[in-house]
């Protein structure tokens, strides 16, 4: 599903590119300023989903939580993986969008977010709004 991890590159390009999507989605999970287990689990997932070894998972987390914690901007995160293909860019937007309502509730800077991401990574915003009602049908 992910092509863009599946490249026969050096592991450690793969690396870089998953800790840019961990990094994303962990900045997402914090921006409510209540960064839960349940929001860990759906990021490992989507790790797992997108091409991580189990056996590194945690020390992509660890990097990634590294990398946003050091950060000011999501440019840092989205400049890697603005380029990839559409259909892995939904991918992720659902992630976040599972993120985002995992707690049952978006508040206005969790959806302030996920518009600059739209934009970031040139997605229309119809097919973030299908995602999003997706997610929050399945959430109900």
């Amino acid at each position: 599903m992910f092509n863009i991890f599946k490249k026969k590159e050096t592991g450690e390009k793969k690396d870089v590119s998953l800790i840019a999507v961990a990094s994303l989605l962990i900045h997402s999970a914090k921006i409510d300023e209540n960064f839960t287990e349940k929001e860990k689990i759906i990021i490992k997932n989507a790790l797992i989903e997108m091409g991580a070894n189990s056996n590194n998972i945690n020390d992509i987390m660890l990097e990634a939580e590294k990398k946003e914690k050091d950060s000011n901007q999501i440019l840092d995160f989205t400049r890697e993986i603005k380029n990839i293909d559409e259909e892995d860019k939904i991918v992720i937007i659902e992630s976040l969008w599972n993120i985002i309502y995992s707690d049952e509730n978006a508040d206005m800077y969790e959806t302030n977010l996920m518009r600059r991401i739209t934009g970031l990574l040139y997605l229309d915003n119809k097919i973030v709004g299908d995602i999003k009602k997706k997610v929050r049908i399945k959430k109900l």
